[in-house]
């Protein structure tokens, strides 16, 4: 099987649908990677935005695709 659609298969999606949500999750870490580290810097800015959005983009991935929850079945 071709390996650049063998795990987009897996989880019920094309390349390119796959690509387009792994680039926007890429995104979303990168900003959240600066937000950590101007919170580190002023713990004060920022107190719990990368947690509560972490939590967020959790459940949401829970939601999406069973590949992401191994108690739910394929």
């Amino acid at each position: 099987m071709n390996p650049f659609t063998k795990h987009p298969n897996e989880v019920g999606e094309t390349y390119w649908s796959h690509l387009w949500f792994a680039l926007g999750w890429s995104r979303k870490l990168a900003l959240l990677s600066i937000i950590s580290f101007i919170h580190s810097i002023f713990p004060f800015l920022f107190e719990d935005t990368v947690s509560s959005r972490l939590t967020r983009l959790y459940e949401d991935a829970l939601k999406r695709a069973p590949a992401f929850n191994p108690n739910q079945k394929r």
